[in-house]
This record gives structure tokens, sequence and C-alpha cells, in this order.
């Protein structure tokens, strides 16, 4: 029988790369001719692990420790609030994409999509995810970061952010802690593209503008906290690759392309990126989008205990933003994935109707306001 204790991925550094964009023309199309062969194996060792493991931490030294426990310490400050207040800032006609998502709301994918399911039936019992009884008992708040287009035809997938009373920090906060993440998002998006023989802008010129989401989650341990409660059941990101700062509480468990099921441990530091249904499309399935649910293991009780003798919050915050490609654009196999065999599988759909036919799914297309 496989273990499914914790796992400890190779951690990539991002700096040797960074130091050679400093030093390029800022030209990232011109950036692969002057990488030595050490960063090019690195990229090569980045689209690897992106493809066999749909997971990959990384250290980038502009994302600090301090910013992820700051944006931490705000956001458990927030989930910490009566639902009452919370409620304030939900808008289910906005599709909950920006705004507070209450509990109850988000049906995880494997309760409604039925091919899944025939396919977790094939997975090796000690690797089935633990089977969510209904929607996720989480709270998520949508942020959006970065500019969005003047002219788009999905405005609500680009709609104005919503601040909560009483936070005058929140704004600096979430875009600070945001914006990194985007930062790190890219130069993985660049160093996959090397590493598929990609133009190294192939993905992240289709990023520009897109609807990026700081999606921070607050699970509330004092109610849920026993263990097997899923607080995200299993599914994939319907994004083109989502990152993570360090939660506080362990919990994710991850699906490697040959089924079998991890517990990611991240190292202080680290963030965690997990590729998303976007980049499955781009790569003709070259990259499977990652499954992954957010369950109360036994490494999430100790972390319980420890909070509560050290007197902290027990709310599971997870640090999340989703990279988006722009909603205008056109999603498509790009370079020598559109000779794929498999290319028939990922036919041309404009990036936003995608995203409204996945959330429509997942419980989260609100029913437009009345006028």
């Amino acid at each position: 029988m496989v273990s499914t204790s914790a796992m400890e991925l190779p951690v990539i550094d991002l700096s040797p790369y960074l130091e050679l964009y400093a030093k390029s023309s800022g030209s990232p199309v011109n950036l692969k001719d002057q990488l030595d062969p050490q960063l090019k194996d690195l990229c090569s060792e980045v689209s690897r692990i992106l493809r066999e493991t749909g997971a990959l931490l990384v250290k980038d030294p502009r994302c600090s420790v301090e910013d992820n426990d700051r944006f931490l310490d705000m956001m458990e400050n927030y989930f910490e609030k009566p639902k009452e207040f919370k409620r304030f800032q939900e808008r289910p006609h906005l599709h909950y994409q920006v705004g507070v998502t209450p509990e109850g709301v988000e049906v995880p994918r494997s309760l409604v999509d039925e091919e899944m399911q025939q396919k977790l039936k094939t997975l090796a019992k000690e690797h089935q995810p633990i089977t969510p009884v209904g929607p996720d008992p989480k709270w998520r708040y949508m942020w959006r970061v970065g500019p969005r287009p003047s002219n788009t035809h999905f405005k609500e997938l680009n709609s104005e952010p919503v601040i909560p009373e009483g936070f005058p920090e929140w704004k600096e906060t979430m875009d600070s802690w945001g914006y990194k993440m985007i930062s790190a998002i890219e130069v993985v998006a660049e160093m996959a593209a090397i590493g598929f023989e990609l133009p190294s802008d192939a993905f992240t010129s289709l990023m520009n503008q897109g609807p990026h989401l700081l999606a921070p989650t607050g699970s509330d341990l004092r109610h849920y906290g026993q263990e097997r409660n899923v607080f995200a059941g299993y599914h994939y990101d319907l994004n083109f690759l989502t990152i993570h700062g360090r939660s506080r509480f362990p919990g994710l468990n991850i699906w490697l392309r040959n089924g079998q099921k991890v517990e990611v441990k991240v190292p202080v530091g680290c963030l965690l990126i997990q590729t998303g249904k976007q980049l499955e499309w781009l790569t003709s399935g070259e990259c499977l989008a990652g499954m992954h649910e957010v369950v109360v293991t036994n490494r999430t009780i100790e972390a319980i205990k420890l909070a509560q003798q050290q007197n902290r919050s027990l709310w599971r915050v997870s640090s999340t933003l989703f990279g988006h490609i722009a909603s205008d654009a056109v999603l498509k196999p790009l370079g020598q994935f559109a000779n794929s065999p498999l290319a028939e599988k990922y036919p041309p759909i404009r990036v936003g109707e995608f995203v409204e036919k996945e959330l429509a799914v997942i419980n989260l297309k609100g029913k437009k306001e009345e006028h």
C-alpha cells in the first residue's frame, strides 16, 4: 500500500532567473536566447514537475514570510467577524467573482460531475478523496488584482472590488500581496513556456489584463475541526495557474498524474503553485489541471491544538491567488501542442465563456440583478 503521508515537492528557487531578467533588455521573447545551460535545465525542470505532479514549490525573494503573515493576520481578523457583517460584502449577481462567498454556496465539482465520479472509482481505495456530503463549509473572499480591460464582453468577470468597513489597511494589503504573487506566477509561466519550447511570453502575453483573483478561503476550525471534515471537496481549478502562500494549518491533498494522493507540505518561505484547466487547454493536456482537496487531517488537528495553546485564531486561511488568461482572449492549444492528437479535445473558446460555463457547474454563476 502506497503511503499518503506528507510529501515534500522539490523547491525551485526563482532567484537565478530573476537576476538574468533584471540584466536583460526586458524583452522576454529574446530572454530564451540568453539562458545558460543551467537555467535552461531549470526551466525544463519547472515544466517537467508541472506536467508530472500538477504542483510546484517555489522560493521568490520578492514574497517574504512577513508579507504572508501580514495578509493572514488581516484575513483571520475578517473571517472572525459575525456572519451578518460578512454578508454585506456578498455579490451573487456578479457570480461571486468579487466580495465574499459564504460557506455552503460553492459545490465541489466531484459532487456534480459524473465523468469525474466514474474516474474516481478507478483510483485505488487508499488514493480516493474523502467524499463531501454537500457544498463546501468554507468562506472565500474574491479580490481582483491588476488592471482590467476598459472594453470587455465579460463585465461580471471584471467587476470593481468590494472593501469591508473597518479595515483601512485592506486595499494596500490585498494589492501588495496580490501583485507579488502574480509576479511569481509570471516568472513560473515564462520558465514553463521555455521548458515546453514555446516563446517565453507565450503564456504571459495572454495573462495581460486577465481577471486575476486574490481569493483567500476561511475555514472555521472551531466548528468544523474534526478529522476527515472536507473544506474543499475534490476538484480542479478553472484558471491558468493557482498560487498559495503557506497556510498556518495543513490539510491540502493533491493527486499526481499517476493517481497517487499525497498531502503537501509547504516549507516556511515557499509558495505552492498548481496547474489549472486553462493551462491544460493551452497544452492539449500535456499539463493536466491538478486535482486537489482540503480536509482536516491528523496534522491539522495537531496544528489546532498548538494554536489553542498559543491563543491564536482557529480560522484556517489560505492565501490563494488565481492567475487567469484574459477574458476576451481565445483559449486554444499553443505551438506544437496544436498538432497533438489530443488537440481536438480542446476546441477554441473565448476564456470568459469557458469561465462562465465552469462557474455554472459549481453553483457560482448567480442570477443577474433585476432592474
